[in-house]
């Protein structure tokens, strides 16, 4: 019986080194991190768009139970056109709206556009229903103790809104609603 006590002879290495396979493995692993990135962030936006559409579907919506008799106006002109106030509020009164007092603006502030609705912490919601009778008015909240709106008519106001127009704007937004 024989007894080895030598080792095997130890191959020579290949002169290969693992460098080529680890950068390939590594500019694999930063794709696969890119594209996962980009599923992650096209998610988030899907999500974002969803509740943007839901919140928009849900948003308060003045009530349609809200009763124009209800809410009191001051109709105020913040333009050069003699009588403007008193031809809106003669509007507002055709539909019902309880109109308070008629006159010109005598704030000071500088109304651009349509108009605006002032309003203190209790008109908020009435403000909020006029403003669809006078699309594009600016909201300007105040520190009145009451309820009373005014409206105070701008140089670009030309007419309110129609009976249609408002009746659209109560009814929600059939696609928003769909996506949620």
């Amino acid at each position: 019986m024989t007894l080895r006590t030598e080792r095997p002879p130890v191959r020579p290495r290949s002169g290969r080194r693992p460098l080529p396979p680890l950068i390939f493995l590594l500019v694999l692993a930063l794709a696969a991190l890119g594209v996962w990135w980009n599923v992650l962030r096209q998610e988030k936006q899907e999500v974002a768009q969803e509740e943007e559409a839901c919140a928009s579907a849900s948003q308060a919506a003045p009530p349609a139970e809200m009763e124009p008799a209800s809410i009191s106006l001051r109709v105020l002109n913040a333009t050069d056109t003699a009588g403007l106030a008193g031809t809106v509020a003669a509007a507002f009164e055709e539909r019902g709206f309880v109109v308070a007092e008629v006159a010109n603006d005598s704030s000071g502030r500088d109304v651009t556009g349509v108009g605006e609705l002032r309003h203190g912490p209790r008109g908020a919601e009435a403000a909020e229903y006029v403003r669809l009778y006078l699309p594009g008015a600016g909201d300007y909240p105040d520190t009145r103790a009451d309820a009373t709106v005014d409206v105070v008519v701008g140089p670009e106001f030309t007419t309110l809104a129609t009976a249609e127009e408002i009746t659209a704007a109560l009814s929600p937004a059939p696609e928003a609603a769909a996506a949620c």
